[in-house]
């Protein structure tokens, strides 16, 4: 754990005090004249992530003075831990449980440092006392979901390959004393899951799907897919060196799937869960499936691979017709499955498609209302003849790339039978550029929106 929490400040704890801009004016007129003197020589302004380092006669600093945006904003107190002084800090503002929570999740988050493959120590952090209110058990449990996402995602793939994702599962199985079982390698074929064959057969890392169980019978059952395509060459429709770069972070949505478990498991949520990720490398070699190859799906229907890069929804397939074969109450999927998606929404906003208004109205508000947006796109479906296949029931891809998150979501959508709830989202699952709490690197989006709604409908 990177992160440092005390439970009681003593006499070296410096306090923090937030303030927002809107109000700094009306605040700083009962502050005392050294405090007006100090803030209106530097020129601090509370704009938000603006600190200043408040010091006494004898020059040792004795309090922090920090700009918000709001005093709940989770990712306004993230910036804190990398630009303060190490130390024991306080938080000098009255919370209620929400906003404590929220305070001490962005601290936390802003303290991760992903070092395994540097020779330096990790950056030493301060140390926050515990804002009173704050739900200690969930800030831990958030913290640990998306460190897991990032660790996972920021792992080269030679350390996360099929095999060391299922490791994964499997020690988070453990960890919840959830049943983990993985079918590997021809072992896919005799149990009839023959597009995720079909995608890893070429690795020597053999193709994998990991299935973990947890939680009671009688309880609801939610069903999370996550595509687990641990390097993705492009197969025979090779990728252009650049566009190969990232492609240790193609099985960010496993990661999403495990960290939203983690989250469902940690706290005790009543759902019958059940996991599925599809593990492959989409690699290169004599038996790679080629294009044109028609194959048949475990829902029986026939795939034209009409392009070997798009192998996420060849993958999703067979594991999402798995998770609809039980009737569960909800399917979530995550994967990251398309260019086009980023192209429409950016790099910082994930697309969201469901079948259901109701779940798409919960998963929005939930979104809002945590600061981890996500935005519906349609599954427009006129656009369903575009995957239309001379040879077989469906197409991959369609013929041009207009509308390719659409067309992606409706390939997927053809597993999901009607009457069952389902949400999809295509996700970066990668910060391009550093904020504060959200350094470079792999990142998790909509994982806490996908949570706040399921906690709001099963408790």
């Amino acid at each position: 754990m990177t992160f440092k929490f005390r439970n009681k400040a003593d006499a070296k704890t410096i306090p923090i005090t937030p303030v927002e801009k809107a109000v700094f004016a009306a605040w700083l007129k009962n502050e005392p004249k050294e405090i007006k003197n100090w803030l209106k020589s530097s020129g601090f302004s509370a704009k938000p992530g603006e600190i200043s380092l408040i010091p006494d006669a004898s020059g040792t600093l004795t309090r922090v003075i920090f700009g918000v945006k709001n005093h709940d904003g989770l990712w306004d107190y993230a910036g804190l831990p990398k630009a303060l002084p190490i130390g024991s800090f306080s938080i000098d503002a009255r919370m209620a449980g929400e906003k404590a929570t929220n305070m001490a999740i962005g601290w936390a988050l802003g303290c991760y440092q992903f070092a395994k493959y540097k020779s330096a120590k990790p950056q030493k952090v301060p140390t926050l006392v515990w804002p009173e209110n704050a739900e200690k058990g969930r800030v831990k449990a958030i913290y640990d979901a998306v460190t897991l996402v990032r660790d996972l995602i920021n792992t080269p793939a030679d350390d996360m390959g099929p095999a060391e994702l299922a490791a994964a599962t499997r020690r988070l199985g453990k960890k919840f004393k959830a049943d983990v079982r993985v079918i590997t390698g021809n072992n896919l074929l005799k149990q009839n899951y023959p597009t995720i064959h079909a995608v890893g057969r070429a690795s020597d890392d053999p193709p994998r799907l990991i299935d973990l169980r947890w939680g009671k019978d009688h309880h609801p059952k939610v069903s999370i897919v996550g595509k687990g395509v641990c390097f993705d060459t492009g197969g025979l429709d090779l990728k252009p060196a650049a566009g190969m770069l990232r492609m240790k972070k193609d099985m960010g949505g496993a990661a999403h799937a495990l960290a939203l478990a983690s989250l469902i498991m940690e706290l005790r949520l009543p759902v019958r869960l059940r996991v599925l990720v599809p593990a492959v490398e989409n690699n290169v070699s004599g038996n790679a499936y080629r294009p044109s190859d028609v194959i048949k799906t475990r829902k029986g229907i026939t795939v034209e691979v009409g392009n070997t890069d798009a192998e996420g929804r060849l993958v999703m397939c067979d594991a999402i017709a798995a998770a609809d074969f039980e009737k569960p109450d909800l399917i979530i999927d995550f994967a990251t499955l398309t260019g086009a998606a980023r192209v429409a929404l950016g790099t910082d906003l994930p697309a969201m498609f469901t079948n259901t208004d109701e779940l798409a109205v919960e998963l929005e508000t939930a979104g809002a209302d945590v600061d981890d947006a996500v935005w519906r796109l349609p599954l427009w479906n006129p656009y369903r003849g575009l995957l239309k296949s001379e040879v077989a029931d469906i197409n991959n891809v369609s013929e041009g790339g207009f509308g390719g998150a659409i067309t992606a979501a409706l390939y997927l959508q053809e597993f999901v039978s009607d009457g069952t709830p389902w949400a999809h989202f295509d996700i970066m699952a990668w910060n391009t550029r550093a904020r504060p709490g959200r350094p470079i690197g792999g990142e998790a989006q909509s994982l806490r929106a996908v949570f706040e709604m399921l906690e709001r409908r099963y408790t």
